[in-house]
């Protein structure tokens, strides 16, 4: 059974909708993360209340820990538990700063250690061969669209672009005299990445079949739908898993798979990690150096295979 904030207490209702405008208000925290966490609070005090607790101050770090523990046992992963565990932390803390609470009781409460996974990443011969395909097709339809798309493909990993940030760029948001393109990131905050001359080359001869596109609607977005608006991110998953599915070998990725290629090829090529972390907008170097462990399995399997002595 789904569960809403309605099902909720007056006060408990009161309180999260408070969090929601600090997040999304104060913290500029994006709108799905801000959607994860009211879920994952409003699941909390569902399941609190089922045990009789039915206001925030009456919880304790045995009430949080029994929640967490419940989700493991229903099949939770770490990752989903860490951000639990987060979600909380972070209620409970804004709740004692603005006076809700008199103690916080998420304070000795622990996120379970996260188990890092490599992702599944296009090596350098298999993100070539998805740009030739995508001019190919491009150059196969009457239309603008196709060119567009190759648009698309190139700034995502030329420039390691989230889908988010890549819908909502503008027309002037490229310098092309100096190869930048300023992107508006999470949290709110601007920074200008390196565009490669391929991808540049493809946002022009875009820029000179957008009109065949543009409407009413389209204002100053650089990236158009069929109907002229700026384009949905929905329709960038769609095109990047199309177009990965006619390169052979090929990891069916979407958008963020290109964002992982970009910083391994950067890494591989190598560029120092701190430079990466700029360009893709990491708040922590530790977020980053996932990428160091794809190289570094790759460099192991290298070893594995070529070494005599390995």
């Amino acid at each position: 059974m789904v569960i809403g904030t309605d099902d909720l207490p007056a006060d408990l209702r009161g309180a999260l909708e408070g969090y929601r405008r600090h997040l999304a208000g104060e913290r500029h925290v994006s709108p799905n993360t801000v959607r994860a966490y009211v879920g994952d609070l409003t699941e909390l005090f569902a399941h609190l209340g089922r045990r009789g607790v039915t206001a925030a101050d009456e919880v304790t770090i045995a009430d949080l820990r029994d929640w967490l523990a419940a989700q493991q046992r229903a099949g939770a992963s770490r990752g989903t538990l860490g951000r639990r565990a987060s979600a909380v932390r972070g209620f409970f803390a804004w709740a004692r700063r603005d006076g809700l609470l008199t103690t916080d009781p998420s304070l000795r409460l622990a996120s379970p250690k996260a188990v890092r996974t490599l992702p599944a990443i296009l090596d350098q011969t298999q993100a070539a061969a998805l740009m030739d395909e995508a001019r190919l097709r491009a150059a196969e339809q009457p239309g603008p669209l196709g060119v567009r798309d190759v648009a698309i493909l190139e700034m995502l990993y030329g420039s390691g672009l989230r889908v988010s940030e890549l819908c909502g760029l503008n027309t002037e948001s490229l310098d092309g005299d100096r190869r930048l393109v300023l992107v508006h990131g999470k949290g709110n905050k601007d920074r200008m990445v390196p565009a490669g001359g391929p991808a540049l080359a493809a946002v022009e001869r875009w820029l000179a079949r957008r009109p065949e596109v543009a409407t009413s609607l389209s204002g100053q977005a650089l990236f158009l739908g069929a109907r002229g608006g700026r384009i949905d991110p929905r329709v960038v998953r769609r095109l990047v898993h199309r177009h990965l599915g006619l390169v052979t070998g090929a990891p069916d990725l979407g958008p963020h798979g290109l964002r992982h290629a970009m910083a391994t090829h950067l890494l591989e090529g190598g560029a120092d990690l701190r430079s990466v972390q700029e360009m893709l907008g990491h708040a922590s170097l530790a977020t980053t150096q996932i990428y160091t462990h794809v190289t570094a399995d790759r460099l192991q399997q290298a070893f594995q295979q070529a070494h005599p002595r390995a």
